[in-house]
């Protein structure tokens, strides 16, 4: 899995919008959360270019998410959870009680 790392930072994707998730809504392809091709085009605003990517590379995949996909930059090696409600995307460290906005 390809990873794009800065300063010690890994990004993940995730939708904090409602109506659809980005990783929840497509658990069969976890590397979905880290992909680093579609990470430089959201970082670069090219939300038409990580369509096209993440429609090739994930043929399967529901892509209803990536109207709101963001960014964050975690800790390198740290253990996160992706949870959704009603399409939107929360992102909290395991073991740690609080959530975390982009």
């Amino acid at each position: 899995m390809d990873k794009m790392i800065k300063d010690g930072k890994v990004a993940i994707l995730y939708s904090p919008g409602f109506g659809a998730g980005w990783y929840t809504w497509n658990s069969d392809h976890p590397e979905m959360v880290f992909d680093k091709e579609i990470v430089s085009a959201i970082l670069q605003n090219y939300k038409d270019k990580a369509l096209s990517l993440a429609a090739v590379k994930y043929p399967e995949a529901y892509l209803g998410g990536l109207d709101g996909l963001e960014v964050m930059w975690l800790d390198e090696g740290s253990q996160f959870e992706i949870e959704e409600y009603d399409g939107s995307e929360s992102v909290h460290l395991i073991g740690d009680k609080k959530y975390l906005l982009a």
